[in-house]
């Protein structure tokens, strides 16, 4: 099983809250993916803080324990899940719509905390399990 940690599971991990490293560990780091989408995110909010070469030192840390996806295989996923949803009057912001869309696009598990993006409008009920 491959897993793409979505950029809050990221957060989560440099925090070193919820037990993330922990899982990664018991799943497999050589299992654990990123999108670049999500390095995008991390560096916006390296720049937008007070620390941000610290912030910025931890997103090369990202970069360089995971390997990192590039968007061009999700762009046809993603423009018809866009379309899709957008039908619905279901709209989900792009980036998260373009990381779940990898996800989908490389057959693996997308893992976030996030999910009110993700919870269909039509089945309020439906809750998606959170890491």
């Amino acid at each position: 099983m491959r897993y793409l940690l979505d950029t809050d599971m990221l957060i989560s991990f440099l925090k070193d809250e919820y037990h993330v490293a922990e899982k990664i560990d018991r799943v497999g780091i050589e299992n654990c993916y990123v999108s670049e989408i999500s390095i995008a995110e991390l560096t916006y909010g390296a720049y937008n803080s007070e620390k941000i070469q610290k912030h910025l030192s931890e997103v090369n840390q990202i970069e360089n324990l995971f390997e990192v996806l590039p968007l061009f295989s999700a762009i046809d996923t993603f423009a018809r899940e866009k379309v899709r949803l957008r039908k619905e009057g279901n709209l989900i912001p792009d980036f998260d719509l373009i990381i779940g869309c990898t996800a989908v696009a490389n057959n693996m598990t997308m893992v976030t905390n996030n999910v009110k993006h993700l919870e269909s409008k039509k089945n309020k009920n439906r809750k998606l399990e959170r890491c």
